[in-house]
C-alpha cells in the first residue's frame, strides 16, 4: 500500500474509526432535529446502523476486501434504523457493490464508489428530497470525480473531499425552508459528514478503540458474573454515562478525574474528546460518581446495573428463553395462514387495540426507537402465513419495512405505507380477505388516506416553527404536514389541535392518551371535545404511548 493506495485493513479501520466518531457525536446530531419534541433521533438511528456492521468489521479474522465489504454492506442492512439509517445502509451497500472485487483502491475508485453509493441511495427513497443526506452524499461525489485524477495522493483527494462535504452542509438550509427557519442544518448530512471525518482520521492514524466494536454476543459473555464471584465483588454497581462538557476537558482535569474514580471503584474507562468523556466504573457509589461528573457538564445516557444481581436475571432469562423456544416450536408447528399481519406500535392499549384486529406480531417501537430492517425480518419469519402485511406506523420506518420486504423471498410480504397509529387502524379495518394483495393494499391506502392525525407532545429547546414561537416545555400539537397548536396547557393545546384537524367531513375523533396522562385529565378532554363537537362521534381510549400526551384522529 502507498500513499495513493489503501487496501482491505485501511478501509476497515477507517470505517471503524468513523463509526466510532458518529457514535460519540450521536446525541448532538438529535438536538439537530428540525423539530424539538423528545424523541429526536437521527443520530441514533445511524450509530444503531453503522454499530451493526462495525461489529462485523470487527469480527473477521481475515481481512480481505471481500469479507470487509460484505460485513459493512450486510451489517449495515440488517441493522438500518428510521429513514436515515436506511439511507447510510443504502450508501455503503452502492460503495461496497463497486469495490468489493478490488485489491486496492486509489482515488479513481473510491470516487466511482462514491458515485454508486449515491445511485443506491437515491434508488431506495421514493421522493428523494435536496437539503438532506442525500445532497451532501451526491455532491460530495460529484467533487470526488471531479478532483481524483489530479490530487496527488489519497490525503489530498480525502481533504478536498471533505472540504467540499462540510461546505454542501452548510448549505442545506438554503436548499430546505424548514432547516433555516429552525437553524439548524441536516441532521442525517451532519451524521455522514461525521462518519466521513472519523474515517480520514482512521487514515492519518488517530488511534481508534476497537474494543468498543465487539461483537455483542463477546461483550455479553464477558461480563455474566457468576454465582461463585457474586459474593467476592467489592463494587456492585456498573456506572456508565456520557459527560457533555461545558468545556474541552484538559489532561489534568482528565487525570484528577480519573484519580478520583479509582479512589471510590474499579474498572475504570475514561474516553474524552473536546465535546464529551464517556465513562464507565464500577463503585458502590453511583450517586457520588454522577455529582463529580456534573462539575464537567451535563450528563448523558445515565445507566447503573446492579451486578450482584445478573447472576439471578440471567436464571430468569433462561427460563423465559426456553419458555419461547417452546412457543415457536408450537408455532412452527401450526398450518399457514393465508394472511398475516405485523404492526409497529408503543404502549400497551394501542398494542390491545392492534391485536383485537387480529394483528398476529406486534414490533415495540415508534418514534423513539425505530425498529431495524434486521426486527422486522424477524417479525416475518415468526408470522406463518402465505402474505404477510406490514404497518410501519411512522414515516421514519417505511423505508426499513420495505427493505425487509426486498430482502424476503420466501413469501409475499406487502408494506402499507401507514405514517401514524390511527392510520394503521383504519388500514386493518379496511381489510377484505376475498380481495388479492393489490386489491387490499390499494383499499387500505385509500382508507389510511381519510385520516388526519394530531399528536400532542412537548418542546425539548426554545425555536421557531411554521411562523410559531415554540420555548422548552410548551406543548405541541404536531399535525401530518407541521406544527398545528403551541401552548402552556396540554389540554387545551389538544384542543386547538383537533380544530385545525376536524371539518365538515369529519365523523369520528378518537383520542388515544398516553402513559403520563391520568384517567380523569383525559375525561376532562373528552367532556371538552364531545360539547364542542356533538354531531360527531367522540371516542377515547387508553393508549399509555410514551412520549405523546394524545393521539388524536380525525376521520
Amino acid at each position: 500500500m502507498s500513499e495513493k493506495n489503501i487496501d482491505a485493513a485501511m478501509l476497515a479501520r477507517m470505517f471503524l474509526a468513523g463509526a466510532r466518531n458518529l457514535d460519540a457525536k450521536k446525541e448532538w446530531i438529535n438536538e439537530l432535529n428540525v423539530f424539538p419534541v423528545p424523541d429526536g433521533d437521527t443520530g441514533t438511528n445511524m450509530t444503531l446502523t453503522i454499530m451493526s456492521a462495525a461489529s462485523e468489521v470487527s469480527a473477521i479474522a481475515d481481512l480481505d476486501m471481500e469479507a470487509v465489504c460484505k460485513a459493512i454492506s450486510s451489517g449495515s442492512l440488517r441493522g438500518a434504523r428510521g429513514n436515515s439509517g436506511v439511507i447510510l445502509s443504502q450508501l455503503f451497500r452502492g460503495f461496497t457493490r463497486n469495490i468489493k472485487g478490488k485489491k486496492e483502491l486509489d482515488a479513481v475508485i473510491l470516487a466511482e464508489a462514491f458515485g454508486k453509493a449515491v445511485e443506491t441511495a437515491y434508488k431506495a427513497v421514493m421522493k428523494p428530497k435536496e437539503g438532506t443526506i442525500l445532497t451532501v452524499a451526491r455532491e460530495t461525489a460529484e467533487r470526488a470525480a471531479g478532483i481524483c485524477e489530479s490530487v496527488t495522493d489519497l490525503d489530498d483527494f480525502f481533504t478536498q473531499v471533505f472540504a467540499y462535504a462540510e461546505e454542501t452542509l452548510a448549505k442545506t438550509p438554503d436548499l430546505l425552508p424548514v432547516l433555516k427557519e429552525a437553524g439548524v442544518v441536516d441532521s442525517g448530512g451532519q451524521g455522514l459528514v461525521e462518519v466521513m471525518r472519523g474515517a480520514i482520521d482512521g487514515y492519518r492514524g488517530v488511534e481508534v478503540d476497537y474494543s468498543a466494536f465487539v461483537p455483542a454476543s463477546i461483550s455479553h459473555t464477558v461480563t455474566k458474573i457468576s454465582s461463585e464471584t457474586e459474593k467476592e465483588i467489592k463494587f456492585g454497581y456498573c456506572t456508565e454515562f456520557i459527560i457533555l462538557l461545558n468545556k474541552p476537558m484538559s489532561d489534568e482535569e482528565e487525570h484528577s478525574f480519573k484519580k478520583y474514580l479509582m479512589s471510590i471503584g474499579d474498572s475504570v474507562v475514561i474516553v474524552a474528546d473536546d465535546e464529551i468523556v464517556k465513562v464507565h466504573v464500577h463503585t458502590n457509589h453511583p450517586g457520588e460518581v454522577f455529582e463529580k461528573g456534573l462539575t464537567y457538564g451535563a450528563l448523558s445516557r445515565m445507566k447503573v446495573d446492579n451486578m450482584r444481581e445478573e447472576h439471578q436475571e440471567k436464571l430468569i432469562k433462561d427460563a423465559e428463553k426456553l419458555a419461547a423456544q417452546q412457543l415457536a416450536e408450537e408455532e412452527a408447528s401450526a398450518p399457514e395462514k393465508e394472511y398475516g399481519f405485523i404492526a409497529v406500535s408503543a404502549g400497551e392499549g394501542l398494542s390491545g387495540v392492534f391485536r383485537d384486529l387480529g394483528v398476529d406480531y406486534l414490533i415495540e417501537g415508534g418514534q423513539t426507537m425505530n425498529p431495524s430492517t434486521n426486527d422486522m425480518l424477524t417479525a416475518i419469519k415468526k408470522v406463518r402465513a402465505k402474505t404477510i402485511y406490514i404497518f410501519p406506523n411512522n414515516k421514519n420506518i417505511i423505508l426499513a419495512a420495505n427493505q425487509a420486504r426486498d430482502l424476503t423471498t420466501d413469501r409475499e410480504v406487502i408494506v402499507v405505507p401507514t405514517k401514524t397509529i390511527p392510520q394503521g387502524i383504519s388500514a386493518l379495518i379496511s381489510f377484505v380477505p376475498e380481495l388479492s394483495g393489490e386489491e387490499n393494499l390499494a383499499a387500505m391506502e385509500e382508507a389510511a388516506g381519510f385520516v388526519r392525525t394530531g399528536q400532542i407532545t412537548y418542546a425539548v429547546r426554545d425555536t421557531r416553527l411554521d411562523e410559531k414561537e415554540i420555548h422548552e416545555g410548551d406543548a405541541m400539537g404536531v399535525g401530518d404536514n407541521g406544527i398545528l397548536a403551541v401552548g402552556n396547557d396540554r389540554t387545551e393545546v389538544a384542543l386547538a389541535t383537533v380544530r385545525e384537524m376536524a371539518d365538515e367531513d369529519t365523523e369520528v375523533i378518537s383520542v388515544y392518551y398516553g402513559g403520563g396522562i391520568q384517567a380523569d385529565e383525559a375525561e376532562t378532554l373528552l367532556k371538552k371535545l364531545e360539547e364542542e363537537y356533538p354531531d360527531q362521534e367522540v371516542e377515547l381510549i387508553d393508549g399509555g404511548q410514551p412520549v405523546y400526551y394524545y393521539i388524536i384522529s380525525a376521520e
